[in-house]
This record gives C-alpha cells, structure tokens and sequence, in this order.
C-alpha cells in the first residue's frame, strides 16, 4: 500500500508540476523569510513567480496569434504587476491560484483515451484457409486474398467479407447491424466480417481483403470520427475578455487618478481571474462525481457542458430500446393443447441445442416452473431445425417447412419484430413459439422524459428491417426512424441532424463509429461491446435507459452551478476592485481576500454535487409514473 501511494504521489508531482513547484517555493521562501538573509525571500518568490510570468507569458502570445482569449492573460499580468511593486507573497498566492485552478481544469477534462484495443483485440488474426486439396492451413488473417476459400468454426469471428458456400448457416451480426436474432444464410448470400458463426463450422469463399472487408471498416470510421471532434471551449474563457477589459480600465484608471502604480498592481490582485479558473473546473468535478454515483461515467467536462444543452437524441434499437435478447412472447397451441404443454415439449426438444432461439425457449419454460423431459435420438439440422423422441411422442421444432403444415390449422403469422418457432407432435403441427425482443419497461417514460428535459427530437438510427423499426419506434414514442443502416450510414446520418447538439445512445461494435462522431456518444456499458464504451463520452454502467436522462439534468445542473458560481466570483472581485482603486486595500490583503472570494466559488461550486429542486420533483414524478407502470403490469398479469 505504502508502495502505490508513493507511486501515486510521483504520478502527481509529474502530471502537475507547477503547483508543485509553487508548494516548493512557498516553503522555501517562508524559511528564508524566517532565516535567511535580509530580501533572500523576496529574490526567491519573485524569481519563481517571474519565471512563471515568462512560460505563461509565451503562451498567451501564441494564443493571441492564434486568435484565441483566455483566463491566462489577467493572471500573468497580476503576477508581473505585484513583483514589480514587491507584493511578492500576493503574486505567489495569485500563482498558487493559476496553477492549482489549470490543475483542477486539467482533471475535470481528462478525457479517457479512446483507444480501439477492443476492436482490435476482437479483430481476427489468423484464418483457416482450404489449401488447393482441401487440407486446412491456419495463416494470417492479412494473407486472405479474394476467392480464397476460409473454414469459420462455431462461434468463431468471420475473419473478411465472402460469400457462403455452405447450402445453409445463421450467423450472429448483433456487432454488425444491431439485429439480435440470428441471421439466417444460405448459398451464395454475402457474409460480412465481424459476424458470428453459428453452431456449425462454415465455408466462405472470400471477396475482400482483411483490410477492406466491413470490420476494418468499422475500426477505419471510429478513427475519423475521433479526429472530427471539436474542441471543448472552456466556460472560464467565454467571459475572460470583457473582465480582462474592465478590470485594466479600472486599474488603469486608479493608477492615472492617484498618480501610485501600486494602486495598479492592488487591483489586479483581487481582479485575477482565479474565480474564473477554479469555479467551473470544481462545478464540473462535482457533477462528474455525481453522474458516477448515479452509474454514468462522464469522461470529460465538456461532455457535461454538452449534455446539458442537448436537442436530439439518436437511439440504437437492439440493446438500447429492446433488451438485445429474444424472449418468448407468445406461446399458440393448437385447439386441445395447452400452452404449457406446447413450451415443455419444444424445450425439451431445445435443451440440446446451442442456437439462440432455443436457448430462449428454454429460458422460458424454465422461467414458467416447466419441468423439462428428457429427449432421445436427437437430430439437428442446421438452419432448419431439431427432433427428439420426448415421453414417447416424435417432436419437431424448428421452420415450418420442417415441421410441417396442417390445413386444419393454419401457423400464425408473426407480427413486426417477431419470429415463430414451429412445433410438430407425431408428425402433426401442433403449434408455434413466437419470440421477439423484448422492449424495455423504461423506454417510453425516458422518451417522454427526454422531451421534458429540453430534448426537441428523436431519432431512432437501426440497422433492422423499417417493418421492426417502426413497430418499436410507435410504441415508445419515437420521432424519426431510420432503419437498415449499415454503421457510416449511421455515421452520415448524425452528421446531417439539424439540431445540434446531439446525444446518441447505443451499446454494439456497430455503434462505435456513430458514437465517436456524435457531439455526445452515451454507449450502455452493462452489456454493451467495449468498443462502444471506449468510443462514448459517456457510459451508463447499468442497463437502464433511464440514465441517459439522469445524465442530461446532471449536465443542466453542473452547468448552472458553474455559471452561478462564475458570476458569484465577479461580483465579489468587482466589488473588491473598487475598494482597491480607493487605496484601502494592500495588495498582500487583497491576495487574502481574493482567497475568500476562491472559496467561496468553490463552495458554491461544490453544490453539483447535489441535485436542484427541479431535478427533485422530476425524480419523484418518474418515480411515481414507475410504481404505477409497475402496479398495471401486476393487474395485468394476474387478472
């Protein structure tokens, strides 16, 4: 433990130099004061404060070059100002101030490296590539040219784009195209990179290289989108000029009237802009704080400021307003048959197979205290379905084709976003599963509650069929649908949104590029791909849509807590710059006050960390609207 605190101590001292070496000399010089030789302090502090002038000085010329205005400028004038008139213990408060307030800032916007080691580390290496008399080769993945024949086993990565040579596959492309069911393929139908095979190995012959197949393609997008975001202008700068301004003219002035240069210097003091500094970095730390509390991991201080004023929201269907899972939604016996029956024998049929669909019908049975038979002579057929003998009867499961028909009862047809899973009973259809995935309870009230929080648009960006899309999207209350995307289309259609910012949410490798260059990417981390959370400005850690709307007020309030505390600052440095002009207040006694003026910003700064009494009576309404979505469902279960 001793050991990491030291290391944690040195990763400090190297991260924030300047406050340290401003420690150091205050230290050093209080000594000299003490002991040393008469003005050694003075030739100590003023060196170092100095010395800060010159680099801090350099920067504000290439950002005047630049055309660019900050904080910066007020405080290297105070400092240069009061060692001019030996005030120079203020100009060391006035330095600890610009130091401590840049590291500060620097910590609230310490944004996360988006890094692609996820993407990467999922990529395919190697492949296995049929040699020219059929014997397989493992090479790298790079090598695989177009026409290339590549073996893809059982829930192995499809290494590049190809064509299936298989007579018939499913393949998981949820990181691909968002869809949770599995895809279903059959010869000749295109496969793309970075989908998932099934439960049986498949032949692909190859039509692109690794590097130009849709998985590179996706690492490629998040690259762009991470080098097209724009800078995050700073709250403190927005009003560093017009205080700049004013508060020279009030120092010029005072100088001019009483004909003393230390009035120039004493006003400068208690004008520095360590308000300005220190205020918005610790709003911003504070609701940082709380957005974690809240299970959102806000990356950086601009995020927030963005969050705040967010006017679009964009949502990925599967995993973000749908659970990312098929469930079973209905269970439809023929007449004569239960539905607990029919669930029991097409589990017990299911139970031996490793295919999503089946997994999720013994989920239920399982779900619904159904005790499961056991199952003799399984046989399973690829993208087809399965059989058994289960407590003496021959049951099918699986496609309708494979089952068979009954004229005498007609298969339902499944609805929007839906898929039906057949059941024969020696040799007679005997009903079907029809599974879906599963909207999430909390969809449509954090719609709604978008809407009040300021949000004027909705948009849902999905790569399923427009048919699913828009049954959900009525359902929860979307704006505009956009379905069938692949992920640049996604990317393209969030850089055409009009009204801006814009949050968009998701949780898949698909997401990724979109969530990059969205003005704020929201990725839900409980179950979302790595690569989303790593390319986001935000996660929710929980699985809970909700939290895109904590995350919005939690941004409203920080902002508003800055702004108030910023003002807060100016006002009370103002006041103080008139009692200074006057001649009344020193500057080493202006430095001291100027600290009170510091914490009392940072106090009232410090109250983003709890939520406003707008944000109160929200909370207590969703709440409210909770219990009574929670009491319905109850009724509606157990009529």
């Amino acid at each position: 433990m001793r050991t990491r605190d030291e290391r944690g101590r040195r990763l400090a001292v190297r991260r924030y130099p300047w406050v340290t070496a401003t420690v150091a000399t205050g230290g050093v010089g209080g000594l000299l004061e003490a002991f040393g030789p008469a003005g050694s302090a003075q030739i100590a502090v003023s060196a170092f404060a100095l010395v800060l002038v010159v680099v801090r000085g350099r920067r504000m010329v290439m950002d005047l070059r630049a055309g660019t205005y900050g904080v910066d400028m007020l405080a290297v004038l105070s400092v240069a100002a009061t060692v001019l008139v030996g005030e120079y213990w203020a100009a060391l408060v006035v330095c600890l101030m610009l130091s401590g307030g840049e590291a500060l800032e620097t910590s609230a916007n310490g944004r996360a490296r988006r890094e692609l080691t996820a993407l990467l580390a999922r990529e395919p290496r190697v492949a296995q590539r049929a040699g020219p008399e059929g014997a397989l080769e493992e090479v790298p993945v790079d090598q695989i040219r177009p026409e290339d024949e590549v073996w893809v086993r059982p829930g192995e990565v499809v290494p590049v784009d190809g064509l299936l040579l298989t007579a018939a596959a499913t393949f998981d492309e949820s990181s691909l195209t968002g869809e949770s069911l599995p895809v279903e393929h059959h010869r000749g139908d295109p496969v793309l990179s970075g989908s998932v095979a099934g439960s049986d190995a498949v032949r692909v012959r190859a039509t692109a290289t690794a590097a130009t197949s849709q998985y590179q393609a996706i690492i490629e997008l998040v690259k762009q989108a991470q080098a097209s975001k724009a800078p995050f202008v700073r709250l403190a700068d927005r009003v560093a000029v017009p205080f700049t301004v004013v508060a020279l003219l009030v120092a010029a002035a005072a100088w001019a009237l009483s004909g003393d240069a230390t009035r120039f210097a004493e006003v400068l003091v208690v004008a520095t802009p360590c308000p300005l500094i220190i205020a918005a970095p610790v709003a911003f730390m504070s609701g940082m704080s709380r957005a974690a509390s809240n299970g959102i991991i806000v990356k950086s201080a601009g995020t927030l400021e963005l969050l705040s004023r967010v006017r679009t929201v964009a949502l990925d269907k599967t995993g973000t307003l749908t659970r990312g899972a098929p469930v079973v939604a209905e269970v439809l016996p023929v007449p004569g048959r239960s539905a607990e029956e029919l669930l029991a024998l097409a589990a017990s049929v299911e139970q031996y197979s490793v295919h999503a669909l089946a997994a999720a019908i013994v989920r239920a049975a399982h779900q619904r205290g159904i005790e499961l038979s056991p199952g003799h002579d399984v046989v399973e057929e690829t993208a087809r379905g399965a059989r058994a003998e289960v407590d003496g009867h021959a049951v099918a499961v699986g496609k309708l084709a494979y089952v068979g028909e009954d004229p005498r009862h007609p298969a339902p047809r499944p609805g929007a976003g839906q898929i039906g899973v057949h059941v024969a009973v020696d040799g007679s259809y005997a009903g079907t599963v029809l599974l879906a995935d599963e909207l999430r309870p909390e969809a449509r009230h954090t719609l709604a509650a978008l809407r009040g929080a300021g949000v004027r648009t909705t948009v849902m960006l999905t790569g399923d069929a427009e048919v699913t899309a828009r049954h959900v999207a009525d359902q929860v209350g979307i704006d505009d649908v956009r379905a069938g995307l692949l992920p640049q289309d996604k990317v393209d259609a969030v850089r055409r949104l009009p009204d801006r910012p814009v949050l968009m949410v998701g949780d898949g490798v698909n997401d990724a590029p979109v969530l990059a260059v969205a003005d704020i990417g929201m990725a839900m981390g409980a179950r979302g791909s790595t690569a989303a959370t790593e390319s986001a400005d935000a996660v929710a850690v929980h699985d809970d849509l909700a939290r895109t709307v904590t995350a919005v007020r939690i941004g409203q309030r920080t902002v508003r807590v800055a702004w108030q505390a910023i003002a807060l600052g100016i006002g009370l440095s103002s006041l103080l710059m008139v009692v200074a002009a006057t001649g009344r207040l020193p500057a080493l006694a202006g430095a001291w006050l100027q600290e009170g003026v510091d914490l009392a910003c940072i106090l009232w700064a410090l109250l983003a960390t709890r939520p406003g009494r707008d944000e109160t009576r929200s909370g207590a309404t969703g709440q409210a609207a909770a219990r009574s979505r929670a009491s319905s469902d109850s009724l509606m279960s157990n009529p």
